[in-house]
This record gives structure tokens, C-alpha cells and sequence, in this order.
């Protein structure tokens, strides 16, 4: 019986990711929203917001911890329960706008572990012709825990009191590590955990030597498909006439439906392309649809479509991106959790990085200009990297990228 057989279902395992997406969508929406009821100023809320989300880009620097001394399963379970408790607080007292971006960013921090934790341990699970597929339900999982944290958080923490609020979100954020029990949790390699911590470092920074990851972190830290005008389209509702319910029915229910439809592309995809190429032809497509809408009338029905889209081409590239990740880590890998939460902070860089360019384009030329910006720069991306990829496969790629993309197992 192979190991596979001996697993849960691929998307079981996929929805452990659930925690870090509901902690996510508090983070984003939940927290703004609540701040801003205290008559907090906007400019003050976009600055708490943007540290509490700070820890997707750097916690990868204390990674390597996850994969010695205690199994992932131990990591995640911890850091789940803490990211919970900073949630579960921040219900309960969110008058001091300081204390409240200090207990979430060490949320965040916590989430950003369990995530990694989560993403090593089921990604060194499974075979190499389940990756696309458990890219699929990460995706999924991440997308749709985020939504209904959105929608729902807000009227709880209105409808009932503090202690309440806070049982019902925390104790949601934990309800997805029920399913660790189903899953096998192998403790960490115990040659490399009595490693001296020199030794250890020695093997992760030997991991930025191998090509295939090399090639992964390319894809990931330019701005192939980052499609970060889903962050910028929310604060130009005006500019198509469309009223604040327009955007935040887009913003709420569009935006999970767009997510998983999006999301659950990928496994038809992935029979006939691979990963890497994909990710790439799926930077161009959108690149493409987004410079199409500049030929639409600047209406309500054409933000809808502009949201939509853009949506489900992020949501598309996440689950590409994440099936990439997958399949560079491999089974069994020891490193596992190390470099999914490397690949996980290279992929959420661009998305910064090219909000913060679209601002410009905005500033340029109004939608115009950031539509643009953000279709060109991408595309130009898409394109080079296609261009150094062509040269990097002419030497010869480990099995793991060269092997065929078969249809993924349940």
C-alpha cells in the first residue's frame, strides 16, 4: 500500500489551510471595519492594516524552526492556538488601536507559521501527481475561509457582546485543526534535528542552490501574476459609477464566488500544461483581459466584470503557485516547511510591490494608468522569464520539473 493510499482525501488536507484564511479576511476587512467604528482616520487604519499583514513577507526568516525538534503537526497546532488567542482578543478589546496592531501582528506572525507548518506537512505527504490538486484545495480553503470571515465577522462582533464575539470567531478559527487527526504526522528528520543549528543553516541556504527552486522563487518574486489590481479596484468604485453596495457585494460574495471558480480551474489545466508554463500563460491572459477592459464604457457592469476577472485570474495563479510549491518540495522532504513558507513570502511580495506601482499609474492617468501599469509591467514579465526559462531548460531540469502533469488523486 503506498502512502498515498494511507492519507485522507486531498482536499481534507487542503481545508487545514482554513485557519490561516480566516485570520486573513479578520485581518483585512474585519479589523478596518472596526477601527473605523471608533472613528479612527482612514489614513491611520491603511497603516495598522499593512503592519498586521507584514508578517507574509518576512517570517520566513524564522521558518527553518518548523522543520526540527517537534513534527509540524506540534508547530501547527501551537501556532494555530495562538494565532486564535490574538483573534479572540481583538474581538473582545479593540479600543486601543495600538494594542490592537500589536496583539494582530503577532497573530499574523503566529498564522504565518501555522500556514507554513500546515503547507510543509501535507505538501511532503503526497505524490507528485497530487500536487496540483492539493494546490487546488489550499486555494480553495484559503479563499473561502477569508470570504466567510468577511461576511460573518462583522455582524457577530455588532449582535453580540465582546466574550461572546470572541468564543464564536476564536473558537472558528481553531474548528479547521480538527482534521489534523486524520492526517499522519512523521516527526522531523532526527539526524537533521540533532544537527548543530551551523550545520542545519548550512542545509537551508543550500536550498537557494537548486534550480528548480530558483526557478520557482523567479516566478514568484517578479510580478507575473500577481493581479494586485484586486487590491486597487475597491477604492476606485467612482470612476465606473458604481455605488458602495455595487463594490462591496463584489467585495464580499463576488470576490469568494470569482476565488473558487477561479481556484478549481487549475485541475482541469494542469492535465494538458505544465506548471511552470501555465503560470506564466495565465500572467499573459490576464495581463491581456485587463488591457480588453480599457475598451469597455466605465460603468457599473464593466467593474463587476473587472473585478470578477481579476479575481479569478489571482485565484487561478494562487493555486497554480501553490501546486508549483508542492511539487518543488517533494515527498519527504525535510525542509519542507522552510521552503513552502519561502515560496508563500516570495509569492505575496509582488502583490505589495505592485499595489504600490498601481497607485502611481492611478496618479498618472486614472484607471487608464493604473490599468496599464499593471497589465504591462506583468506581461513584460511573463515574457522574460518565459525568454530565461527557455535557456534554463535547455540544460536540463530534475526529474521533478520535467515529469508529466497526470491527473490529480483524491
Amino acid at each position: 500500500m503506498t502512502e498515498s493510499r494511507r492519507l485522507p482525501p486531498i482536499w481534507l488536507m487542503g481545508l487545514t489551510n482554513s485557519t490561516f484564511g480566516l485570520v486573513g479576511g479578520f485581518s483585512v476587512v474585519t479589523v478596518p471595519e472596526m477601527l473605523a467604528a471608533q472613528g479612527i482616520p482612514g489614513g491611520h487604519i491603511a497603516a495598522i492594516t499593512a503592519a498586521v499583514l507584514s508578517p507574509a513577507f518576512w517570517t520566513f526568516l524564522l521558518a527553518p524552526m518548523l522543520d526540527v525538534r517537534f513534527s509540524r503537526r506540534t508547530y501547527a497546532l501551537i501556532f494555530g492556538v495562538l494565532s486564535a488567542a490574538g483573534l479572540a482578543f481583538t474581538v473582545y478589546d479593540h479600543r486601543n488601536p495600538l494594542l490592537v496592531e500589536a496583539v494582530m501582528i503577532a497573530a499574523n506572525v503566529a498564522s504565518s507559521f501555522y500556514q507554513g507548518a500546515v503547507g510543509g506537512w501535507m505538501g511532503s505527504l503526497i505524490d507528485k501527481h497530487q500536487d496540483s490538486h492539493l494546490g487546488v484545495w489550499f486555494a480553495v480553503s484559503n479563499t473561502g475561509s477569508a470570504g466567510l470571515m468577511i461576511l460573518l465577522a462583522g455582524s457577530i462582533v455588532q449582535r453580540f457582546q465582546p466574550v461572546e464575539a470572541a468564543f464564536i470567531l476564536g473558537g472558528a478559527t481553531i474548528v479547521p485543526m480538527i482534521l489534523f487527526l486524520a492526517v499522519p504526522a512523521p516527526g522531523p528528520d532526527r539526524q537533521l534535528a540533532s544537527e548543530s543549528f551551523g550545520r542545519f543553516f548550512t542545509e537551508v541556504a543550500s536550498l537557494l542552490k537548486k534550480r528548480d527552486v530558483l526557478i520557482a522563487l523567479a516566478l514568484f518574486l517578479l510580478p507575473c501574476a500577481s493581479f494586485s489590481l484586486t487590491n486597487v479596484l475597491g477604492g476606485v468604485g467612482n470612476a465606473f459609477s458604481a455605488s458602495q453596495h455595487t463594490v462591496s457585494m463584489f467585495a464580499g460574495m463576488g470576490t469568494v464566488a470569482a476565488g473558487l471558480g477561479g481556484s478549481f480551474l487549475l485541475k482541469p489545466l494542469a492535465r494538458y500544461f505544465r506548471l511552470r508554463p501555465l503560470y506564466l500563460g495565465i500572467g499573459i491572459a490576464g495581463g491581456l483581459f485587463t488591457l480588453s477592459l480599457l475598451a469597455l464604457p466605465r460603468t457599473p457592469w464593466c467593474f463587476g466584470l473587472a473585478y470578477t476577472g481579476e479575481n479569478i485570474f489571482q485565484a487561478l495563479a494562487f493555486a497554480t503557485g501553490n501546486a508549483i510549491t508542492f511539487e518543488v518540495i517533494g515527498p519527504g522532504n525535510p525542509l519542507a516547511a522552510t521552503l513552502f513558507s519561502l515560496l508563500m513570502a516570495a509569492t505575496n511580495l509582488p502583490i505589495v510591490y505592485m499595489a504600490f506601482i498601481d497607485g502611481h499609474g492611478y496618479d498618472w492617468d486614472g484607471v487608464t494608468g493604473s490599468f496599464l501599469t499593471d497589465a504591462g509591467i506583468s506581461i513584460a514579465a511573463c515574457l522574460f522569464l518565459s525568454w530565461a526559462l527557455a535557456r534554463w531548460l535547455r540544460g536540463g531540469l530534475p526529474r521533478a520539473d520535467n515529469a508529466p502533469l497526470g491527473e490529480s488523486a483524491d
